[in-house]
């Protein structure tokens, strides 16, 4: 039998992040054969993998990362069974690390084989799961290329986004991070209310006003305040003939209350205002520049980008774990 050493056994580990008896156990039953005992690690790794494939990984770490020049960025998520592994500090850095490595690969496919530590990163989740003993996976892999990209990673590793800029100007550091905590706090799914798909608004709409008129019958019953009921969620719904309805309704509104006439020029802007807020609730929700700006709730976010000139996003990602 082959005397193994603490030395040998020690190198193993760092290769493979496995465990110290699972090294020693694998090199005397190599007979001291250091990369007859990585196969043999990977083999393990193939078993465990096997048996948990069926399992949910809904834990992990989200994390995104930019290059150098600021033009390409990266974001994936490395998914694990438990939020005890997924906190993990080896775990977290194995996540950096494939994002890193994200960065030079175009497509998901291309990245899985990318080489890793020798191996292909798949094969690399399978020695790892092998290792954990919980079935690991990319379940989430984003790219930009854009003139400015900037990234974001949410405390916890739990949601991770990129985003990128038309241009490459002053202050567009700031602008681009900021914007970037907005994709990832308020998880916007398409830059503009013009993206949205018509059928998609009106079956959004009929939805909304149905729920809305169901929760005011129960708090009809109970004898509370009723819900404002909007007739739309979306600008797109709002033409220039609705917008001027809505206004010739303040208006009317307004003289019922008795209000002068001279003074209604001060008052109607935050009537319209009002009328689109209350209409608009789809584009809030989904249109990252519809969105109230997180860090100033009196501005949207294209208000905000204004502020910068005329540099605008160009695209954005957003991972998140589950």
């Amino acid at each position: 039998m082959a005397k193994i050493t603490a030395a040998e056994v020690s190198k193993l580990r760092k290769t493979t992040g496995a465990g110290m008896m699972d090294c020693k156990k694998a090199l005397v039953e190599s007979e001291g054969d250091f990369d007859k005992a990585i196969e043999i690690l990977r083999k393990k790794g193939q078993k465990v993998a096997a048996k948990r494939a069926d399992r949910e990984s809904s834990e992990g770490a989200a994390i995104a990362k930019v290059n150098n020049d600021k033009t390409v960025g990266s974001v994936i998520v490395l998914a694990c069974e438990t939020d005890f592994v997924g906190k993990n500090d080896s775990f977290v850095q194995l996540a950096h690390k494939l994002a890193e490595l994200a960065l030079d690969s175009k497509t998901k496919e291309e990245f899985m084989n990318a080489k890793i530590d020798g191996i292909t990163v798949a094969e690399k989740l399978i020695e790892q799961t092998g290792v954990i003993g919980e079935k690991i996976e990319i379940s989430d892999f984003e790219k930009i290329e854009a003139p400015y990209v900037s990234s974001y990673i949410h405390a916890g590793n739990k949601i991770a986004s990129i985003v990128g800029m038309s241009k490459n100007v002053d202050g567009v550091e700031e602008v681009a991070k900021d914007i970037a905590m907005q994709v990832a706090a308020m998880g916007a799914k398409t830059l503009s209310y013009k993206d949205l798909d018509p059928a998609f608004v009106e079956s959004e709409t009929e939805a909304r006003i149905a729920a809305i008129e169901k929760e005011n019958i129960e708090l009809g019953r109970l004898g509370k305040t009723l819900k404002h009921v909007p007739k739309y969620v979306s600008m797109s719904q709002l033409t220039d003939e609705i917008l001027a309805e809505a206004e010739e309704a303040a208006k009317a509104e307004l003289k019922a209350e008795g209000k002068p006439e001279k003074i209604w020029d001060r008052i109607l802007p935050g009537k319209i205002e009002r009328f689109i807020s209350d209409n608009t609730t789809l584009d809030n929700e989904l249109c990252l520049l519809d969105q109230e700006f997180i860090k100033d709730s009196k501005k949207t976010v294209a208000e905000y980008l204004k502020s910068f000139g005329d540099v605008e996003v160009v695209g954005f990602k957003r991972s998140a774990l589950g």
